[in-house]
């Protein structure tokens, strides 16, 4: 698992956020305090703190390059 920072601080960052990971078979957590929801879940995000930089875990490390390169825009 390979953990990274984010920040998704509008609405349309948040959308095209979930449809970019929702490209990949790989399981994704935005972990903000104790709450843990879906990554690819847009009604999910829009229930954390969207003003402080969220975690998101990578569950599947097979093609992590690829991911990595797609999250660019939004790693804080």
């Amino acid at each position: 698992m390979k953990t990274v920072t984010i920040n998704l601080s509008s609405i349309d960052k948040v959308k095209s956020f979930v449809n970019d990971i929702a490209k990949f078979d790989s399981d994704f957590d935005l972990v903000s305090g104790r709450y843990v929801i879906d990554a690819k879940s847009i009604m999910g995000i829009f229930s954390l703190d969207l003003s402080k930089p969220i975690e998101l875990n990578i569950h599947n490390e097979d093609n992590i390059d690829e991911v990595m390169e797609v999250l660019a825009p939004y790693l804080a």
